[in-house]
């Protein structure tokens, strides 16, 4: 039996590590998103179009009172998107032989995905508010979170429209037959096509200014994406290391 032969059999040492590590990631993933997901609905946002308060205005040099509040969910989605990455290459692992160029696709663009969101959140924590308290404030207007149409909001649309991508190549790797399978294959699909649905009605009901209506939408839609599937995944996993 060659390694890779003996890399994509159930028995073999390489598959059950994946799968054990694919396990607790799952886990791991499904219960950090939550935590997120909750810590940043608990965040309302203070500009732009779903503002109900007073909003903080251009060049947005006020909103050092909302540090650390406003930043603590930033935190938490570093890490999701670090466990997406490894819960991807997890199911590279885990894919048939015949599908592995799927699973590949997929890990790819996870690490896009990954590379621009931690960057992204990593920015606004390390950057913005130490620029603000010593006066830098050159360029900080378009890199702010609360600008609703800054390169903050840009990166975030992009980078979960990438993990979009990496749902629906993942889904072939999973079977149209078996039960746990076919669901986590539905929820990546689904999730997919609700994200370009999402970009395509509010491109095409704001135009350039849909702020970032998009961005709340495929942030919801990736994180609920990755609650389900990931419990899903937890239980197929599972099953390979008992």
């Amino acid at each position: 039996m060659d390694n890779q032969t003996a890399s994509s059999s159930p028995e073999s040492p390489i598959t059950r590590n994946a799968s054990l590590l694919g396990f607790y990631t799952a886990i791991s993933t499904t219960i950090l998103t939550i935590i997120t997901l909750g810590i940043a609905f608990c965040t309302p946002p203070l500009s732009g179009p779903y503002c109900r308060g007073t909003p903080f205005e251009y060049p947005f040099l006020d909103i050092i009172s909302r540090f650390p509040r406003d930043y603590y969910w930033m935190y938490p989605a570093i890490l999701v998107s670090l466990l997406f990455v490894i819960l991807i290459v997890c199911i590279h692992h885990y894919a048939p032989r015949d599908k592995k160029v799927f699973s590949q696709v997929a890990l790819c663009f996870a690490v896009i995905s990954a590379s621009m969101l931690v960057m992204d959140y990593f920015v606004q924590i390390s950057v913005i508010q130490p620029s603000l308290l010593n006066g830098e404030t050159d360029g900080i207007s378009i890199l702010s979170q609360y600008n609703p149409h800054g390169i903050f909001i840009a990166l975030e649309e992009l980078g979960y429209l990438m993990m979009g991508f990496a749902f629906l190549f993942a889904a072939p790797v999973f079977s149209k037959t078996d039960k746990l399978e076919k669901a986590v294959r539905r929820i990546f699909i689904t999730g997919f096509i609700l994200a370009i649905a999402a970009l395509v009605i509010y491109s095409a009901s704001y135009g350039i200014h849909r702020e970032y209506r998009f961005e709340v939408a495929v942030i919801t839609i990736d994180w609920m994406v990755l609650i389900v599937s990931s419990l899903v995944l937890s239980f197929v996993f599972k099953r390979q290391v008992t």
